[in-house]
């Protein structure tokens, strides 16, 4: 990655081709693919300009001499920042230290060469004629400069390659734990594992959302989106696929649709890597053929080639306006096709008869309604191809690929899914597993309106991005601006740390539910208020998605209110059952509840007090503060279900003993 710098030029600027106005190139061959790099040096490029297109003839009373001087010793002391930053990334990466410590010798060297060049002070005034010049040999300051951005570069560019290794690195992870859950035989080890899983996918998320928005190619970037929206997704699939598998071992239907989610997420895996490392995947789908958007686009670049003969290029020109009306004809016909199929299915009618056939064991209506399904699914497959030749853009043309892909896969799951339910029709956990899926399907069904509504934008030109620059690794993160939060829809930075934020959430609530698992049909109110904040808590993690039933600001409030008084709830129900403890299983519950308490009221004073219209920073601070009480609900509940089952082995062993002895008595 980091090559050598070219022949000419000031070198290190990548993927910065041109010249300034003096004439000199700003590339060196290194290709810079993300935004934080871009944007690191530009204000260095700026100030080396400033120096080299100074005028050779500079009369010693100028101001600009003196501002030549200053902007010279500013490059020396942000190199010299800057290569302390390097040198620490250098010492925790040994992998690197050697190419990063040799970059950052250089730099140090050009910016304290660029320093002494441009020092007034070290100068001779010549008195005949009250003039002076500076940089009577600029090659040498063209020398200075080209070495100083060739080595920021690499030394930016290998810190790039940390990043590169911790997303690969946290990939890897995330494999080696799933192949444990896909062998794992008992609820309680799944528990474990999963619990282990989710933090792993919770960095992996963090990790890939910020090179997500890093990525300069909004290709790459469309496919990352795409590829994160499928782990996203199939990471509650899996929980829900993998708890009916455990309950129904015999059943192949429940295996079948494990290993659908399985599969889809290392597939999904794989293309991260791919995008991120920047390799070619080993074979082309079916996906890679030409749109026709794609092929009037190079159609019409071919038509401005000079060489065309003038009757040819007219003939050209009249085909093209031809295509281009075609072109309004086809979009108008498929967005409306799409709008009107969209609407059809709104209401979901096949989903929920495939739910009841499940719960009444119906195979004859599962096998009807199976058969419906697949024909809908056919159906928005199609469409998907059909939006893909009218996208108007190659990120829109990738998540057009992505939606088809996701109904290709997952109305299959759908299927097996049902057929698991039927067969096992009293099974709440493959009940669960269904409702898991149909709810994926109605997020894409959603998710396509949204992307009928940008390709619209597209077509009539109301296209408008937004771009969260972000840096490298973590040390290179300083003097961070706070951005104002404001009443309208938050940004995309914003919007990324409330999913982010979400996903934690529902990983606990993922948890939580499983903990529930382990109590089975008895009745607690401790249960009752954990599986009540739990359904809340899953409200919540929905509402970071921009999905659910809280459409408001207002249901926002509702539920977190509702979410704080059964935490209240909870607490109560928790001290009353340790009263049947022993101290040390007592005082074990006290600190649990002494933790959750004052987190009730915080988040009750939080629902009540107005923050200035600050709408995401309220949000922010409600969905943390249910994320730590769902943590806590989570070890509550857990420590009640070994202490119950403690208890309760305890009373047999006392009434045991009892008979025992009321046995011996009467004899």
């Amino acid at each position: 990655m980091a090559a050598s710098p070219g022949p000419a030029g000031v070198g290190g600027a990548g993927a910065m081709h041109g010249s300034g106005p003096s004439g000199l190139a700003f590339d060196s061959g290194l290709e810079i693919k993300t935004r934080s790099v871009e944007q690191t040096l530009l204000p260095l490029v700026s100030q080396i300009t400033t120096l080299i297109n100074h005028k050779d003839n500079t009369k010693k009373s100028d101001k600009p001499l003196q501002a030549i001087q200053r902007v010279g010793q500013a490059v020396n002391l942000a190199v010299g920042r800057f290569v302390k930053v390097g040198e620490a990334i250098a010492n925790e990466n040994w992998d690197l230290k050697e190419e990063i410590n040799i970059a950052c010798i250089e730099a140090r060297q050009a910016g304290e060469t660029i320093a002494a060049l441009t020092d007034v002070s070290s100068l001779n005034y010549p008195e005949s004629d009250g003039q002076i010049t500076i940089f009577t040999d600029k090659t040498g300051v063209i020398k200075a400069a080209r070495l100083l951005l060739s080595s920021v570069t690499k030394v930016l560019l290998l810190a790039d390659r940390v990043v590169i290794k911790q997303i690969i690195t946290s990939r890897n992870k995330v494999l080696a734990t799933m192949e444990r859950l896909e062998k794992v035989n008992s609820f309680q080890e799944f528990v474990q594992i999963f619990s282990q899983f989710g933090n792993e996918m919770v960095e992996f998320a963090h990790l890939t959302g910020d090179r997500q928005n890093d990525l300069k190619d909004e290709k790459k970037k469309a496919k990352m989106a795409a590829a994160r929206a499928v782990l996203e997704k199939c990471t509650m699939m899996l929980l829900t696929a993998s708890k009916t598998c455990l309950r129904h071992p015999n059943c192949e239907s429940a295996h079948k649709n494990k290993e659908g989610v399985f599969d889809r997420m290392k597939v999904a895996l794989d293309k991260v890597i791919e995008i991120v490392t920047d390799c070619k995947p080993n074979r082309e789908t079916d996906n890679s053929s030409i749109s026709i958007f794609t092929g009037i686009k190079e159609f019409k670049q071919s038509k401005k080639t000079k060489s065309i003969a003038e009757e040819l290029e007219l003939t050209i020109l009249k085909i093209s306006h031809s295509l281009n009306e075609l072109k309004k004809e086809l979009h108008s016909t498929a967005t409306q096709l799409v709008a009107d199929l969209l609407k059809y299915h709104a209401d979901h009618v096949v989903l929920k008869a495939l739910k009841l056939t499940g719960v009444e064991g119906n195979l004859e209506g599962l096998a009807e309604y199976a058969c419906k399904l697949s024909e809908q699914k056919e159906q928005l497959v199609e469409t998907c191809r059909l939006l893909r030749h009218v996208c108007g853009t190659e990120p829109l043309e990738i998540t057009c690929i992505h939606a088809e892909e996701t109904f290709q896969v997952t109305g299959q799951q759908i299927i097996s899914a049902a057929e698991t339910l039927t067969l096992h029709p009293s099974s709440k956990i493959a009940k669960e597993n269904l409702d898991v899926f149909c709810e994926a399907w109605e997020s894409q069904i959603s998710d396509m309106s949204t992307l009928l509504r940008e390709i619209n934008d597209v077509f009539e030109g109301r296209r408008g991005e937004k771009y969260g620059y972000l840096s490298l690794p973590k040390p290179m993160k300083n003097n961070t601006n706070l951005k104002s939060f404001r009443p309208d829809k938050p940004d995309s930075e914003e919007q990324a740390k409330i999913a982010k934020l979400g996903l934690k959430l529902g990983l606990l609530t993922s948890d939580a539910n499983c903990e529930i698992e382990k109590w089975g049909d008895q009745e607690s109110e401790i249960v009752q208020c954990g599986r009540n904040m739990a359904s809340v808590a899953y409200s919540l993690y929905l509402f970071t998605r921009g999905e659910g039933p809280l459409k408001t600001s207002q249901d926002l409030i509702h539920q977190l209110e509702v979410f704080a008084e059964e935490g209240l709830k909870l607490a109560s129900s928790v001290q009353t059952f340790s009263k049947q403890l022993k101290d040390d299983d007592k005082l074990m519950l006290l600190l649990e509840i002494n933790k959750l308490i004052p987190l009730c009221h915080q988040l009750q004073t939080i629902t009540k007090t107005p923050l200035q219209n600050q709408v995401f920073l309220k949000v922010d601070k409600c969905i943390t503060k249910t994320r730590s009480m769902m943590a806590i609900l989570v070890q509550l509940l857990s420590l009640c279900y070994k202490l119950l089952k403690k208890l309760q082995m305890e009373n047999n062993r006392w009434v045991s003993v009892t008979n025992k002895d009321s046995v011996d008595g009467k004899t």
